[in-house]
């Protein structure tokens, strides 16, 4: 039986065009192939504000692309979310996306008596796909991988899903053409099994 999964576009360029796109429209492929309901959320292309206090993060009304993109998530069973790395971690537009979906009431639920957060997401699962012009071993050696893993913990693992797999794709710029397409590949695979 398909899994239902919403494929999470972080890349914050509206036009499209770039290997985050191409990444996730094979994922997509693939997902068709192994008889999976997907449903896609382009980042860029949603209108929302920033949040700039605790107030508007805990009691305000997110907006209607919010609300959207938060049933595309409840809906699903698995996410992908793609986006490049930039400054060592996510672009600021990906994350002001996450920080406007994963509220209190939808995310997590705040406990009386200091207790432990509930969370509110758990039962799905997660892979994150992170490009970047730097060798990948390097972001995660050198770097300790610092903002994958937040997102991971910080994040997803808060709400409580998992589990959270990584494809992190380096040397995007000098990326030979072979390369770019057994990453292609790799991903309509993983797209096909769910994963």
């Amino acid at each position: 039986m398909g899994k239902r999964i919403t494929i999470i576009q972080g890349h914050p360029d509206f036009q499209g065009g770039h290997f985050c796109h191409a990444l996730a429209d094979e994922y997509a492929k693939g997902c068709e192939d192994g008889g999976h309901e997907v449903k896609r959320i382009h980042v860029a292309q949603l209108e929302f504000p920033l949040l700039r206090t605790k107030e508007e993060f805990e009691k305000g009304v997110p907006p209607d692309s919010i609300k959207q993109a938060q049933d595309a998530i409840r809906w699903a069973d698995h996410l992908l979310i793609l986006y490049p790395l930039w400054l060592g971690s996510m672009p600021a537009l990906l994350k002001a996306f996450l920080e406007q979906v994963f509220r209190p009431g939808f995310a997590f639920q705040y406990q009386s008596g200091g207790k432990v957060p509930k969370k509110l997401l758990s039962g799905k699962s997660a892979r994150i796909v992170v490009t970047m012009g730097m060798p990948a071993f390097v972001y995660r050696w050198f770097f300790l991988a610092h903002s994958l893993k937040s997102l991971e913990r910080n994040i997803l693992g808060f709400a409580g899903i998992g589990p959270i797999r990584a494809s992190l794709i380096g040397n995007i710029e000098g990326m030979k053409e072979k390369q770019r397409l057994g990453w292609l590949d790799e991903m309509r695979g993983l797209g096909d099994v769910g994963k």
